[in-house]
């Protein structure tokens, strides 16, 4: 038997059981007053009771059907229809409350359903703030953008467009680790949520010559996902490699109006390098002129990093619709990590994995990285990449 009928007949056992609850409409332990009891040794009640019994049957059925719709559905169940359902006078006796419990359970073992409405959707802001400040080091700048405007988004009741967000910076600065930070506190299952879709450029659009194969196929994987979620997540790593027509085909997407505005939320990162050479030599600059690496702020990059995006040859991604249509929302700056945030990282690293680490051994991890500009030797040219590798080195 296929999963769909075991469903539904196992829906209609439990609601059978719901029928034959004690102290409910047709389940009478003896006869009612000034009714005649049925006489021993009688096996079918009279005709007329039968009828009696299963109009009563019927009546607590639908109420039943009513109040587990409600459990499953609240959106769907307005305060007027469930009191249309309930005469006066009739309550829900306790087993069959336990009952109605266990069918809601039953039921939502199978498919999604919860107060929110989707349970694969999480929206725990509160995980998020914690993990952007506490997890992610060096990035105050995308610890700020990251929360306002996923937060803002989400809580705008009827968004006109999809949030479109773009982080940039060397490899290993963060920018893989806030988009799972994202998928995680956004969807219960993270990056393997229904919800989510990641695509890496070189892995999932290798080659140019295919790009009206992978044009269709990208239209229908973002179909598919929203149809599937009213919210939904789509990370593009290595956005920089992007083909210029599948950057041009993302643009209907990120239009103001688009099909979807104002009934889905959508949610696109665009991660790339690109732009960070640029990002590391001005804060160089800033540092080596006394400030403080807190003390950075947007207005000190984001005309360098745009400038920069749209300027590069080497790339299509800022001659694309997206950059010059001012279809992404933010460019997001990933700073370039000093020695001090190599030694969280590995601090990190050791605690992830549940091991004991010592000041000495962070210590040694962070003098393996390689550190740049050569007079200087301030910024690791590998951010926090690799750091969990080069732990076994100190395990027992």
């Amino acid at each position: 038997m296929s999963r769909g009928p075991r469903r539904l007949l196992g829906l209609c056992l439990l609601l059978l059981l719901l029928l034959l609850l004690p102290g409910a409409p047709g389940h009478q332990g003896g006869a009612r007053p000034g009714e005649r009891a049925a006489e021993p040794g009688a096996v079918w009640p009279s005709f007329q009771g039968m009828k009696e019994r299963l109009k009563a049957a019927g009546a607590v059925s639908r109420r039943y059907w009513a109040l587990f719709r409600c459990q499953v559905w609240p959106k769907d169940c307005e305060d007027n229809e469930a009191a249309a359902w309930e005469p006066l006078g009739w309550k829900l006796p306790l087993l069959g409350q336990q009952y109605l419990d266990i069918l809601t359970m039953w039921y939502c073992s199978f498919q999604d359903c919860c107060d929110s409405g989707d349970c694969r959707i999480s929206n725990n802001f509160t995980g998020l703030e914690s993990d952007l400040s506490v997890r992610l080091h060096g990035q105050h700048l995308a610890q700020e953008l990251v929360m306002r405007a996923v937060r803002g988004y989400i809580e705008t009741p009827l968004p006109d467009k999809a949030l479109a967000l773009s982080f940039h910076g060397w490899s290993g600065t963060g920018k893989n680790f806030v988009a799972r930070m994202l998928a995680e506190n956004l969807y219960r299952d993270g990056l393997r949520s229904d919800c989510v879709k990641v695509f890496i450029t070189m892995f999932h659009f290798p080659h140019p010559k295919y790009v009206d194969l992978y044009k269709e196929r990208l239209a229908s994987q973002i179909r598919e996902t929203q149809q599937r979620c009213h919210q939904t997540l789509f990370i593009f790593d290595e956005a920089e490699k992007l083909h210029p027509e599948l950057l041009e085909a993302l643009g209907p997407h990120l239009e103001r109006g688009a099909p979807t505005a104002g009934t889905l939320r959508t949610i696109f990162l665009f991660l790339s390098n690109l732009g960070g050479n640029i990002i590391n030599e001005a804060v160089l600059n800033l540092l080596k002129a006394g400030q403080s690496r807190e003390e950075i702020t947007m207005e000190h990059l984001e005309p360098l990093l745009q400038a920069e995006i749209m300027a590069s040859t080497e790339s299509g991604f800022g001659h694309s619709r997206l950059v010059k249509e001012n279809l992404i929302d933010f460019f997001i700056p990933f700073l370039p990590l000093e020695y001090r945030h190599v030694r969280l990282c590995a601090r990190d690293a050791f605690l992830s994995q549940e091991l004991l680490y010592t000041e000495e051994a962070l210590e040694e991890i962070a003098k393996m990285m390689v550190y740049v500009p050569k007079e200087e030797q301030l910024f690791s040219s590998q951010g926090c990449k690799s750091i969990s590798q080069r732990i076994n080195y100190f395990l027992p």
